[in-house]
């Protein structure tokens, strides 16, 4: 399993829209094959900060996923919403039984 953090500064004026164009992202990716999980948290002690946490199925799923339409078109845009580039942490992982 791929794990995924990507966290985001996001402009305070420009936040709901943030938040309204990775919808679409959002839910196309929960919709993909090798997808697990795909969702977004804001930082309750840090203001403006989300992390996206994607878990994937491999890292086929994942390198599908980084050329997919929804995900490539919303990276094209994200950089007008950042106060900062995002930093990206990805994990390799199985579940603990």
């Amino acid at each position: 399993m791929i794990i995924v953090h990507a966290e985001f500064q996001v402009d305070p004026t420009k936040e709901e829209a943030f938040v309204n164009d990775l919808k679409p992202l959002i839910a196309a990716s929960q919709a993909e094959e090798g997808n697990i999980s795909y969702s977004l948290h804001k930082s309750v002690d840090r203001e403006h900060v989300y992390t996206m946490v994607e878990l994937w199925r491999d890292r086929e799923a994942t390198g599908i996923h980084n050329q997919s339409e929804h995900f490539t078109s919303f990276v094209a845009k994200a950089g007008q919403y950042l106060t900062a580039a995002p930093e990206i942490k990805a994990f390799e992982g199985e579940p603990l039984s």
